[in-house]
């Protein structure tokens, strides 16, 4: 008899597969970093998909040195706001937030995300943190930063995203002055990421509803004999006698799309201040025009147009040489069709 081998339709990674609670992104680690204090987060906007032709600049690559035309996915990230400076404190239960140090100057549409503080303490709060930092009890300094879509034509809302970012490097102390001074300033994405770096890339997929097994898993159609009644799209068994019950890994239906996805080593190409040089004639499909700083990802970047896109320095890379790209075309022809 000839040895039957059929790998099972669809992996079973990320199950189960729900929808994400957030359309805002969580990070549950972020990359090891040992020099002065610095911000390992920021957020945009998906704009779309454009092309460029760059010169490859990878050693060894067989086309080293030539003009390589490049597909690239441009988000718009405008100025984030750092609206507090919140500090972690670790027991036998693990990391647990100890205190906050909110900003005095909040803009006004933050509070449709959030009840705004009415009287920020500042004096009082920074003497309790500091004198909790001599004892050793914060072990981790993170940054609240929240998005100002207002800026931005192609999402239609003003509501912000509030988000976690940490600070890294050097000691605590210095974490925490370097966090509180930055308390209501703006920040850059330059102040995290650089052109040539690389970044890890995470969001919400595209949501899809409620799928079918063969979509959702990838499953073969029953054959002609074996779907009586027309149902062609079913499985054909939902497991054997015993155990007595449908085990999870059968493929059924369900929800597909809208969960979180983190791509992993995406090489940051270019950071633009002028949306006009980016921006395609009739501007981008289901977006529009740029008007805010943009960069541009190389290949592409999980969900859809207007989808908030977290941008987090490489937490796998090992060493690396940033190298910066040399561009010397890009794409701004139509997308109409």
């Amino acid at each position: 008899m000839p040895k039957i081998n059929r790998p099972r339709r669809g992996s079973l990674a990320y199950s189960p597969r729900k929808r994400a609670k957030s359309p805002v992104p969580k990070y549950q680690s972020w990359p090891q970093y040992s020099g002065e204090p610095k911000l390992m987060g920021f957020a945009g906007y998906k704009v779309g998909m454009t092309h460029i032709v760059m010169v490859d600049d990878h050693k060894y690559s067989p086309t080293e040195g030539k003009e390589l035309m490049v597909p690239v996915t441009v988000v718009e990230v405008p100025k984030m706001l750092v609206a507090a400076v919140r500090f972690y404190t670790s027991d036998t239960y693990g990391k647990r937030p100890l205190s906050e140090i909110w900003a005095e100057n909040l803009k006004h549409e933050l509070g449709r995300r959030i009840n705004l503080p009415k009287k920020a303490q500042w004096a009082k709060a920074k003497e309790e943190i500091e004198k909790r930092i001599e004892s050793g009890e914060v072990v981790e300094v993170y940054a609240l930063m929240y998005t100002q879509p207002d800026l931005i034509t192609g999402v239609p809302k003003k509501v912000p995203d509030l988000m976690e970012v940490k600070v890294a490097g050097g000691t605590i102390s210095e974490q925490f002055v370097y966090a509180t001074s930055l308390l209501g300033k703006d920040i850059k994405v330059n102040d995290v990421v650089e052109p040539g770096s690389y970044a890890d890339i995470t969001a919400i997929t595209t949501g899809k509803g409620t799928q079918g097994p063969v979509k959702r898993w990838g499953i073969m159609l029953r054959k002609r004999k074996h779907s009586r009644g027309g149902k062609k799209r079913h499985i054909g068994c939902l497991g054997p006698w015993n155990p007595h019950h449908v085990r999870w890994q059968v493929p059924q239906m369900g929800q597909m799309g809208y969960q979180q996805r983190t791509e992993f080593n995406k090489r940051v190409l270019k950071i633009g201040e002028n949306g006009a040089d980016i921006t395609p004639n009739g501007g981008f499909l289901h977006y529009g025009e740029i008007r805010n700083n943009y960069v541009l990802i190389k290949g592409s970047v999980p969900g859809p147009a207007k989808r908030l896109i977290r941008i987090r320095p490489a937490i796998r890379l090992g060493e690396h040489v940033v190298r910066s790209p040399v561009i010397e075309y890009t794409s701004v022809q139509s997308k109409q069709g």
